[in-house]
């Protein structure tokens, strides 16, 4: 069994391993297969903004049981979002290159199928799952229990297991539909949704910072997060700025994600009046831009103060990088440059944008430490130059921002969020016209059969259908265990459960059982004491028969005086033969069925439609009632 991981709480892991397996050039063919990998995907990620780690490849030889395979773990942080376009990712890699398999977990461990739990499969559980879901040829496979020979019920199967199982019968593991559904629908959109995920915004930020942006955009987002987790040694570096002075600011655009714009936004902050920022009235029609580079500017200095000067060997270009070259020519014969000709403005602005790409994401050295944030901004201050006034000629022509009232929550949108989660709920469960099938006697059968499991440790088993054979119930067994644990000398009995002759008998059996056991502490109890139970539960009943308790239960005299009722041209009558009736006798059966669901449908329906007890046992039961439709209320509040 494969070593659990241990990394950051928001981590996700991915591996690609090629097939078929156990091929002798296949672990030295692994960086070959990495290098085309990130060149195919370079389109789609040399602009794109992670929240705090890149989606990076390296070669990993075989451990522990896992076969060689490239990989990485990327820190997602406060955006989900990066963990699913990493899922898109794979997903892609695996169409686009037929011989390789992705996996993908992260500290919850499957996450895909905790993505698709409604639909999974009764067997399929957290104890067993790993190691069983895989993306193969675009699409997602889960290996069955019975296809891994030997297999114990909670354990799961090896990767070289799982590889040889797609190898040779990849079609045969094709997860259900519905989990395909589920999983796809929640990477749908990619890759349009990269641009819609951005948020282009103004800044007044030192000239500094602006030409760091233009050369490395991608370090917006640690600049955000060091002055969202900032602390107060943190906020001493900005006493006063060192690196980024503000009598240097300058008007510029600056693209966040909308995840980075809303941790920079929402968050109040006044500047110490040691750092030189002073902000403008909250009513000056430029308050949001000095806002945000203010922000924006504390954070790149904390980022500088957290370390040293820039060491000789973290100014080596990437062009030194053995693996550039194979890398650059990947990326021609993929029509990276869009046809630009080599030299030219966008040309370079393109290879630029590949060069940082290549530097986060290309494979290295297992053991090879990437340079900090900061180390990297400073890195950039020493090789950049920039002019004060091009700067401030190129603020008074920059994009209009974009619109950020998507921070705000409207009742429309609420009401989108709400229909699109009952939207969900419906392709769960059957719709209302679906639900007015429903049979009442399936009602007290389901709940017959719920009371009557016996349960193991780890909870009530629900009956999905009342076609299951029943759980068997040992009456006996059970009040044996009781009377072990209370003492057979219990002083109070519960009269509830007790039913005239049989009763007894019951107590006779559990004297008879235990007498082996407990010798003379379990014999039957003197014939005074039994009879003067039974008087006092024949007085109790006699007392209650003078109250409305007895009215309160549907019992089986009733409902056949009710049917009579409605057939019988004489009112009079029936009233005396009814009074007679309850008057004379007090020993009329309950019918237990129907008091059962007489209860439930009168809790079903004084819920109103919201959740609660009563719909979500039969629910979870699998039986459906629809609403309750006796009594409509118009706009106006009256009934109809």
């Amino acid at each position: 069994m494969e070593p659990r991981w241990r990394r950051g709480e928001d981590a996700v892991r991915y591996q690609l391993f090629l097939l078929p397996p156990g091929a002798e050039q296949g672990e030295a063919a692994l960086p070959r297969c990495a290098e085309r990998v990130l060149a195919r995907l370079a389109p789609l990620l040399v602009s794109y903004l992670w929240q705090r780690e890149p989606f990076r490849l390296r070669a990993r030889p075989a451990r522990d049981g896992v076969p060689a395979h490239i990989g990485g773990v990327t820190e997602f942080g406060d955006n989900i979002e990066d963990e699913w376009f990493i899922v898109y990712l794979l997903q892609q890699i695996t169409k686009e290159f037929p011989e390789l398999v992705a996996r993908v977990d992260d500290n919850d461990g499957e996450f895909l199928l905790i993505e698709a739990a409604d639909f999974l499969p009764k067997w399929l559980n957290p104890e067993n799952s790993a190691n069983r879901v895989f993306f193969h040829r675009g699409e997602l496979c889960i290996i069955p229990q019975s296809k891994t020979c030997g297999e114990e019920p909670d354990s799961s199967p090896t990767i070289p297991q799982v590889l040889a199982l797609l190898s040779a019968h990849s079609e045969e593991f094709l997860a259900a539909k519905t989990i395909r559904t589920a999983v796809y629908k929640r990477i749908s959109g990619y890759p349009d949704k990269i641009k819609a995920s951005l948020h282009q915004a103004h800044c007044f930020l030192p000239a500094g910072i602006v030409g760091v942006l233009k050369e490395r955009p991608s370090l917006v987002a640690a600049a955000v997060e060091a002055f969202y987790l900032r602390d107060p040694i943190d906020l001493r570096a900005c006493h006063p700025f060192k690196i980024f002075p503000p009598d240097t600011r300058v008007m510029s655009c600056v693209t966040f994600t909308k995840c980075l714009y809303a941790q920079l936004m929402q968050q109040k902050f006044v500047p110490d009046r040691r750092s030189g920022y002073i902000l403008p009235s909250p009513s000056h029609h430029q308050y949001k831009a000095h806002e945000l580079g203010m922000k924006l500017a504390h954070g790149f200095e904390i980022l500088c103060s957290k370390c040293s000067k820039v060491s000789p060997d973290s100014k080596s270009p990437v062009s030194n990088d053995p693996l550039w070259d194979g890398f650059l020519n990947s990326l021609k014969k993929n029509n990276y440059f869009k046809g630009e000709l080599e030299g030219s403005v966008k040309y370079l602005e393109r290879l630029r944008m590949a060069e940082n790409y290549f530097q986060q994401s290309a494979i290295k050295p297992e053991g090879s430490v990437a340079m900090s944030p900061g180390e990297e901004i400073l890195t950039l201050l020493q090789k950049t130059s920039y002019n004060l006034k091009e700067l401030e000629e190129a603020a008074a022509s920059l994009p209009s921002e974009d619109d950020d009232r998507w921070l705000e929550i409207s009742e429309d949108d609420l009401d989108q969020i709400l229909n699109e989660a009952s939207a969900k709920c419906e392709s769960i469960h059957p719709s209302h016209e679906e639900a007015q099938n429903y049979d009442l006697g399936a009602v007290a059968e389901s709940m017959k059969a719920f009371v009557s499991k016996v349960s193991a440790h780890d909870g009530a088993e629900i009956p999905w259908s009342t076609d299951e054979a029943h759980v068997t119930f040992d009456v006996e067994s059970f009040t044996n265990a009781l009377d072990r644990i209370l003492g057979a000398d219990s002083e109070e009995l519960d009269s509830d459960d007790l039913d005239e002759e049989e009763e007894f008998k019951f107590l006779d059996s559990d004297e008879d059982l235990n007498t082996e056991a407990h010798g003379e502490e379990q014999k039957a109890l003197p014939n005074e004491i039994m009879g003067s139970l039974r008087s006092y539960m024949n007085e109790m009943d006699r007392e209650l028969a003078h109250t409305n308790v007895g009215k309160s239960f549907t019992t089986q005299k009733k409902m056949v005086s009710s049917a009579k009722a409605a057939v019988s041209q004489g009112p009079d009558s029936d009233l005396e033969d009814d009074s007679g009736a309850e008057d004379g006798d007090t020993t009329i059966p309950v019918d237990v069925d129907m008091n059962l669901v007489t209860n439930l449908l009168e809790s079903y329906s004084a819920q109103a439609g919201l959740s609660g007890p009563a719909s979500n046992i039969l629910q979870s039961m699998g039986v459906h009632l629809p609403n309750n439709m006796d009594h409509v209320r118009t706009s106006s509040g009256t009934e109809e």
